[in-house]
């Protein structure tokens, strides 16, 4: 079986090594060839476009940063759903808002393809490890042809319902982690500006019912003011963005997130869209904070 894989950044680069561990052979397309580089090799070739890699593949993944980019590989004017045989099977595994999954399934379909959403949780490290958890969003048949694959690349899949409903369970997960994370940063910013040190706020939240458990992981780079990407802030920005599209194409009510978003936003704006999402806690935490605290917090 020859496999397509479309967008090699931080996830999907280990996500298309984990396929060629297991043997299979890819055909390779990432904006900036220089992504697939340490990929080509006997079970690894590049295509020169989306539309030239669509032509020698029976299943394409697709790992892109936001529904444009999607939409640019699938339908621009190189795109690849054009060339892609009857009874080929897409699954994209972006992290997109459910409308747009679904608008992308229907047109899939006129073309006689099949669509899974199989967005993933789990960070580079994770992808690498290969623990990543699939939210499938497929028919049952397409998801059991889809099922070997996936477990190459990840230890958990669960079956959502149909097209549209993993995307919808990926949005959900990522509304809390982006919210959770930045609920976080301003309780440690009231724990600091009462007095209480990093250090006594950490050891003492850590691990309790208040605290989602994921945040632990962040306690390195944050201790070490050193936001190394997972996964990136702005990826986030864009999460809780499209979050808010979802809920009002729904008449669902999203003050915190609408909030969050845009702190989020502002961020970026100050010059952490590229590190780890974790780096709210620097922008919110020390962001106007008197120097003194902020020397205390470096030191």
């Amino acid at each position: 079986m020859k496999i397509g894989f479309i967008g090699l950044g931080i996830m999907g680069s280990r996500m298309a090594g984990n396929l060629q561990k297991h043997g299979y052979s890819l055909v390779l397309y990432n904006r900036t060839r220089a992504k697939a580089e340490p990929l080509l090799g006997p079970c690894g070739t590049f295509a020169d476009s989306p539309a030239k890699l669509a032509g020698q593949v029976e299943v394409l993944f697709t790992m892109l940063a936001h529904p444009d980019a999607v939409k640019e590989a699938a339908l621009g004017v190189n795109g690849f759903l054009n060339h892609l045989g009857p009874n080929t099977l897409w699954v994209d595994c972006s992290s997109v808002n459910p409308s747009f999954s679904k608008e992308m399934a229907a047109k899939a379909a006129r073309r006689e393809v099949y669509f899974v959403d199989a967005p993933v949780t789990g960070s580079a490290p994770v992808a690498a490890e290969a623990k990543l958890i699939f939210w499938v969003g497929a028919d049952p048949t397409d998801l059991e042809r889809t099922r070997p694959l996936l477990l190459c690349m990840g230890n958990r899949i669960v079956h959502t319902g149909g097209q549209g409903t993993g995307t919808s369970m990926k949005m959900v997960i990522n509304l809390l982690l982006g919210t959770g994370m930045a609920a976080f940063a301003e309780a440690m910013a009231l724990g600091e500006g009462l007095g209480l040190s990093s250090k006594m706020l950490f050891d003492s939240l850590l691990g309790t019912p208040a605290v989602a458990p994921f945040l632990a992981a962040k306690r390195d780079k944050i201790d070490n003011h050193n936001y190394e990407v997972e996964f990136p802030l702005r990826w986030m920005q864009k999460d809780m963005h499209l979050a808010t599209v979802s809920a009002y194409e729904t008449g669902v009510a999203l003050p915190l997130t609408n909030v969050t978003k845009e702190m989020y936003e502002l961020a970026i704006r100050d010059g952490h869209a590229t590190e780890d999402f974790s780096a709210i806690y620097e922008f919110v935490a020390h962001k106007g904070a008197p120097p003194d605290l902020k020397l205390a917090a470096a030191s």
